[in-house]
């Protein structure tokens, strides 16, 4: 109903205007004069970016399937079933491959997405181009990273006028839509695709982790849709830890404990470290809570150091600790 009144109010607003404008031109002696054209004011063109649109836009959708340049993303959203969401209210911005950058892909791998087997990693990867808001050009350059919808941040880099997102260069920026904005890109942005997990495994540094996640029945929990926040301990970490606790923990009797102890790494939900900066504590999947302060630049938890933030993985993010955190 709010939406229809809305559409009422825009379209009684648009012939007011038109009216008045018809008027105007009615009584003046010359068009020119007065600032009229023989073109109806709804239909002036504007153009932005290379491409040419109606002031009175189209929807995200329509505005890139007319561009003619991206019918393989135009492909892509009808795949994922996303076309709906992006004619929707939004606003969003969109940072949209050209056919160019989707044919950089090797061989096959658009084919495969397309399947309807592969859908939800296609719609992963396609959320990962999407931000939420209006986010113009301006705004983009004083940003370092942006959250998107796929709930993973994309890197963004400014070098000598040239502004990259991950290993994309933005070709064109500020395509107006009546639902938010395109920034075009020359390369498909590509996601994690690995869960916590795998992330922790293919790193190398979290051997004992692993494997204590392994004993304590963890690690298909892990794996799971989350999102979880894992603060993680590396093997140096836990050598800090006497040799008899590590023996107790991997034993059958140990698990309980063991398991109490590593809940209490994890927190629900996707907490980047500056979001975690803003915070006192956190409650753990352990029940518990730790606290969160600062040293000087560094973050830190109970009494560990986070060494590296914001490893982004496909259900979650990773910060690694320097030191075991120990629950009550």
């Amino acid at each position: 109903m709010q939406k229809n009144l809305t559409l009422g109010i825009t379209l009684f607003s648009i012939l007011l205007v038109a009216g008045q404008a018809a008027a105007q031109c009615s009584a003046s002696k010359s068009k020119q004069a007065a600032g009229c054209s023989s073109e109806p004011a709804a239909a002036s063109k504007v153009v932005a970016a290379g491409l040419s649109h109606e002031r009175m836009a189209d929807n995200i959708v329509d505005t890139a399937v007319k561009a003619g340049s991206f019918k393989t993303l135009a492909a892509a959203l009808t795949a994922a079933g996303l076309v709906d969401a992006l004619k929707g209210e939004g606003p969003f911005t969109v940072f949209a491959p050209t056919d160019e950058a989707f044919a950089k892909l090797p061989a096959g791998t658009i084919e495969k997405l397309l399947q309807p087997e592969n859908k939800a990693t296609l719609v992963s990867i396609l959320k990962y181009h999407v931000v939420k808001g209006s986010v113009k050009a301006d705004q983009v350059v004083g940003l370092t990273n942006a959250t998107t919808l796929n709930g993973q941040r994309v890197d963004i880099v400014v070098k000598e006028s040239v502004v990259s997102l991950d290993k994309s260069k933005v070709t064109k920026t500020d395509i107006e839509c009546s639902n938010g904005v395109i920034h075009v890109i020359d390369t498909v942005l590509m996601p994690s695709t690995k869960n916590i997990v795998e992330t922790a495994v293919e790193a190398g540094s979290f051997k004992t982790l692993a494997s204590l996640l392994q004993t304590a029945g963890l690690v298909d929990a892990l794996k799971g849709e989350g999102p979880f926040t894992v603060f993680a301990p590396t093997d140096e970490a836990f050598a800090k830890l006497p040799k008899a606790t590590l023996e107790m923990l991997g034993k059958p009797e140990g698990k309980d404990t063991l398991a109490a102890i590593l809940k209490y790494h994890v927190v629900s939900g996707r907490v980047f470290s500056d979001d975690a900066a803003k915070l006192t504590e956190a409650k753990t999947l352990n029940g518990q809570s730790f606290k969160i302060t600062k040293d000087g630049k560094n973050l830190m938890v109970d009494g560990a150091k986070v060494v590296k933030a914001d490893l982004d993985t496909s259900n979650g993010v990773i910060h690694v600790i320097d030191t075991v955190i120990l629950p009550k």
